[in-house]
């Protein structure tokens, strides 16, 4: 889609701190974490709305969100990781991965601006969990 910002992220055109991808999908590390370490998963073809793609595109993301949630935890030492799906900001398919340590850590409210160095440290530091 045109004007979607996670589609210019997946072409290349905006920069983002991505930690992981195939062919199908892309995990970047949000600029506004709720929680450090906090991610998204997306595919790279546009979808608006995640409950609304095909069985196939919903089965394989929700698997691979089950597989990349674990070297994510060990890189940010977090005791679990929590998801979060709305797609109101931008309307492409994405699932929110939140490493949490507490009940009540998934407040949107508690997202802060993240400083680009403090970013492109943490993604590398996920890229070698994953690579691990």
């Amino acid at each position: 889609m045109e004007n979607c910002i996670f589609c210019k992220i997946v072409a290349g055109e905006i920069p983002s701190h991505k930690v992981w991808e195939n062919e199908k999908f892309m995990m970047f590390l949000d600029i506004r974490p709720i929680n450090k370490g906090h991610s998204l998963l997306i595919p790279k073809v546009h979808e608006d709305y995640l409950f609304e793609t095909d069985e196939e595109l919903y089965m394989e993301m929700m698997k691979k969100v089950r597989e990349l949630s674990e070297p994510l935890r060990r890189a940010v030492s977090a005791k679990k990781i929590g998801l979060a799906v709305e797609g109101f900001e931008v309307p492409h398919a994405h699932i929110h991965l939140i490493p949490i340590n507490k009940a009540g850590e998934l407040n949107p409210s508690n997202a802060r601006q993240a400083e680009n160095s403090e970013l492109q440290e943490l993604a590398e530091k996920i890229r070698s969990e994953f690579n691990s």
